[in-house]
């Protein structure tokens, strides 16, 4: 079954890295935010959990960070051109055979 579509997704998917970007910060200061209050109310197992979930976000967005940095490959700008969409009419690609 063909779906029709715009492009070709998910070959060359772009992916919103600002967003998550901001998304994991928002996260990052209210674990931060959790952490403290759970220490202030003295509850440790609360407090680990909150401390776990900001170490997580903190890696997401060192991570984020990285791709931004690493250039269009991972977050093409407006300045890049979309993708040329894959054809209807096109003939789809011969196996190999197998010598």
């Amino acid at each position: 079954m063909r779906l029709n579509r715009a492009g070709d997704e998910p070959v060359h998917a772009r992916s919103p890295l600002r967003m998550r970007f901001w998304l994991a910060l928002w996260g990052t200061l209210w674990m931060i935010a959790g952490t403290v209050f759970f220490v202030i109310v003295d509850e440790p197992v609360w407090a680990a959990v909150t401390a776990a979930l900001a170490a997580i976000t903190t890696v997401d967005m060192v991570v984020v960070v990285r791709h931004i940095r690493q250039g269009p490959h991972f977050q093409p700008g407006r300045d890049v051109p979309p993708y040329e969409p894959i054809r209807e009419d096109a003939e789809p690609p011969k196996p190999k055979r197998l010598p």
